[in-house]
């Protein structure tokens, strides 16, 4: 019985998932520049839609740990785009200030840009296929309209 061969780089889901995330950084700096990082449009994004949430729980939905998300968030709170307010057992509530909500809609139509570009090569219905594993993948609950 012949062994078969070992998967080759190309074949492994690791290298793949990186090189993927390569491009994804590479996109989102070809279309928005380099004054906000792609972790900070994220958590720009995620207070836009969950204003007032703690670092805690914003760790959780950028799934980052604390740690980090605590340093993102003082960047931000001294560009001036959000707003960190003590709460009691040291926690801090999370908020955009208005010159965040600026940044955040001056970026909107760039992020719909960098998507096209990111999935261009696929048809629709193979665009929604990548998007519907990927985030059975990373362990989202699956939205009704996204199947």
């Amino acid at each position: 019985m012949t062994p078969t061969p070992p998967p080759t780089l190309q074949d492994e889901p690791g290298h793949l998932i990186r090189r993927a995330q390569q491009m994804a950084v590479s996109h989102f700096h070809d279309v928005h520049g380099r004054h906000v990082t792609p972790i900070q449009y994220a958590v720009l994004r995620t207070l836009a839609e969950t204003p007032g949430i703690d670092q805690v729980t914003l760790a959780q939905l950028i799934a980052l740990d604390t740690s980090t998300t605590a340093d993102i968030a003082a960047r931000l709170d001294a560009k001036g785009w959000i707003l960190r307010e003590v709460l009691p057992r040291r926690q801090r509530r999370l908020s955009l200030t208005a010159a965040g909500a600026e940044v955040l809609e001056a970026l909107r139509p760039g992020a719909e840009a960098m998507v096209q570009g990111l999935m261009a090569h696929l048809a629709p219905e193979e665009q929604r296929e990548f998007m519907r594993l990927l985030r059975k993948f990373v362990q989202l609950p699956q939205a009704d309209s996204a199947e």
